[in-house]
């Protein structure tokens, strides 16, 4: 076939883009995996976190295996009962409980956690910041009631501002408060520093944060309340 023909140009074209294709097609199942991957390990670092686990025994060649030999189980529960699904039951990665898209609202997944003997609770929080969305995890004790530790996150909050919700000086602040009181659910407030509540259990907010304090106050409220039913069922076993 004579090079300069226009059979030959067509056939050139054709087969020039089967082998492009098929090269993007590779590199994104290969680059898609890697990436799945990644995230997985992004959520159980953040898991740990919130368990206040070293920064250096989750690290991401280390997650995966912390997570294995700490998390004990995780699943969905139903928001009216707050009874477990024990058809999601499982710790691995790959169950429901940890795939689910808290943000879609696929779910109310629960981790089970070993701590040094004492079970532990973490639930995922999702929310809203200044500039976009904020997340986080709240570890609670076996009392379904007390503060153990939280993790936050955030997309574009201001740096040394809002964006200070990630740092342990703030997210220390929370541990040891408690989510109800005289068997009301009263979550745990952000406030202005300096300001107290009587009613409930309150952190100080982030000094030139106030809207992202306020996001975070108002999403640990929404997130645990889904979960409202789920801790007093635990509260009452003890």
């Amino acid at each position: 076939m004579r090079t300069e023909s226009s059979t030959y140009t067509i056939i050139y074209a054709a087969v020039m883009v089967i082998l492009v294709a098929l090269g993007l097609s590779f590199t994104h199942q290969a680059l898609s995996e890697r990436q799945t991957k990644n995230v997985q390990i992004d959520k159980m670092q953040q898991i740990l976190r919130s368990l206040k686990q070293d920064e250096k025994d989750i690290t991401t060649d280390k997650a995966e295996e912390k997570y294995s030999n700490i998390i004990t189980d995780a699943y969905l529960i139903n928001s009216d009962t707050g009874e477990k699904d024990a058809s999601t039951a499982g710790a691995l990665p790959t169950d429901p409980a940890f795939m689910v898209n808290v943000a879609a609202g696929e779910g109310l997944p629960v981790y089970e956690a070993s701590i040094d003997g004492d079970k532990k609770y973490i639930l995922p929080l999702d929310g809203k910041g200044l500039w976009g969305p904020i997340w986080g995890y709240i570890a609670i004790d076996s009392d379904g009631e007390t503060v153990y530790g939280v993790e936050f996150g955030h997309d574009s909050e201001t740096p040394g501002l809002g964006a200070e919700i990630t740092h342990k000086p703030f997210r220390q602040q929370f541990e040891g408060k408690e989510l109800f009181k005289n068997g009301e659910f009263k979550s745990i407030a952000v406030v202005k520093k300096g300001r107290t509540l009587a009613d409930k259990d309150y952190v100080d907010g982030i000094s030139g944060g106030t809207i992202t304090s306020q996001g975070v106050d108002a999403m640990i409220y929404d997130s645990v309340d889904k979960y409202k039913n789920f801790l007093v069922n635990l509260n009452s076993s003890n």
